[in-house]
């Protein structure tokens, strides 16, 4: 790792902030920032802000034109790995070498097989790059870009909103609310920043969710996607009000539900859903982020089925008793500590009168 220097850092702060502002709108791309720097003043920035259109480097580039500054010696700060590959776009080493760059330096190396190598590209034609540089928060902005490229999976969210007592709804199934308008508030700010909320059955019959992002500004509805086993979601069902649905079953469509509706049948050899092909199905549909609202029972299959990667949940300062339902509902409930899933702390906030806590499951072979 190069030694960086203040200066460094803040154009790369910079460039991050830059690459937050794509936060919602990027999917399936990663997020990205940019910041051209030359004489030491910054001369150009930029972040990709949806699929199909330019780059964070080709934005920062166009601007530093549009400036009347010449980018020849400037150095190039940039969240991610500059890519090498014709897409919907033509690749961002081209643009950064046509545009005489003498040095960039990037957050972290890209995942996306087919894209990277741009440092090669760059190293060959004797520009100087340099790798590390804040990555760790630039891996936090992209984890489900990072997971789907390494892993073939989406990152998986699981939200849920308890009270003190880890309780998540009274034994008769009322539930709102919980918490209050600021956490709820805050909780459709990570609705909008994936790119699939799922949800069951159980909480379709019971709540008649819309899952629509409703209290963050942004131009797309998350894919909602319904674990559906026997096709029982209602055809007036809220859900199919807005936006794009995927009713994943383990057999034959309903015939009675809207015919713009997609339908995905994957049954495993009990005729339940296969969550781990759904999983990779989602992934290859781009799926970067999926956030889970679902209800105990879905819960607890996604978490003893090893699919949840961490936790999202608003604590409220109050207490339900037993028998309140719980968090998750184990098929094989567990007989032995050593069984439990262990957690570690991520990050503990406070959202108005509640607590958000942000916890990640680990896994064997974790750090």
């Amino acid at each position: 790792m190069s030694d960086f220097s203040a200066a460094d850092r803040a154009h790369m702060a910079r460039g991050l902030a830059l690459a937050a502002q794509g936060l919602y709108t990027t999917t399936p791309n990663p997020r990205v920032g940019c910041v051209i720097v030359r004489d030491s003043g910054v001369v150009g920035e930029g972040f990709h802000v949806r699929a199909g259109e330019p780059h964070a480097e080709v934005n920062a580039l166009s601007d530093a034109r549009h400036r009347g500054h010449d980018a020849r010696g400037a150095t190039l700060y940039v969240t991610l790995e500059p890519c090498n590959h014709h897409g919907r776009t033509p690749p961002c080493v081209d643009a950064i070498l046509a545009a005489g760059v003498s040095r960039v330096v990037a957050a972290m190396q890209d995942p996306n097989p087919a894209a990277a190598h741009g440092a090669l590209r760059l190293r060959g034609a004797g520009i100087r790059v340099d790798f590390g540089l804040l990555e760790n928060e630039a891996r936090e902005l992209n984890i489900g870009f990072v997971s789907r490229m390494t892993r073939n999976l989406p990152w998986v969210r699981l939200k849920v909103a308890v009270s003190a007592d880890g309780r998540t709804a009274l034994a008769n199934g009322k539930s709102q609310w919980i918490t209050g308008p600021e956490a709820r508030a805050d909780g459709h700010a990570w609705r909008a920043r994936a790119c699939a909320v799922l949800t069951g059955i159980g909480t379709i019959r019971e709540d008649n969710p819309q899952l629509t992002v409703r209290a963050v500004a942004t131009p797309r509805q998350p894919l909602r996607v319904i674990i559906d086993r026997h096709g029982e979601t209602p055809p007036t069902a809220r859900v199919f009000a807005t936006g794009p649905v995927l009713l994943v079953t383990g057999g034959a469509r309903n015939p009675a539900w809207p015919s713009d509706v997609e339908t995905l049948a994957l049954p495993n050899a009990e005729g339940r859903v296969d969550l781990p092909g759904l999983m990779r199905s989602l992934a290859g549909r781009g799926i970067n982020e999926l956030h889970v609202e679902g209800g105990p029972r879905l819960n607890g299959a996604l978490l003893a089925g090893g699919h949840v990667d961490e936790l999202l949940m608003y604590v409220a300062p109050s207490a339900l008793g037993d028998p309140a339902r719980g968090m998750f509902e184990l098929e094989a409930p567990l007989t032995s500590l050593a069984a439990r899933f262990p957690l570690e702390w991520h990050a503990i906030d406070r959202v108005g009168p509640d607590l958000r806590v942000i916890a990640r499951i680990v896994r064997q072979g974790d750090a």
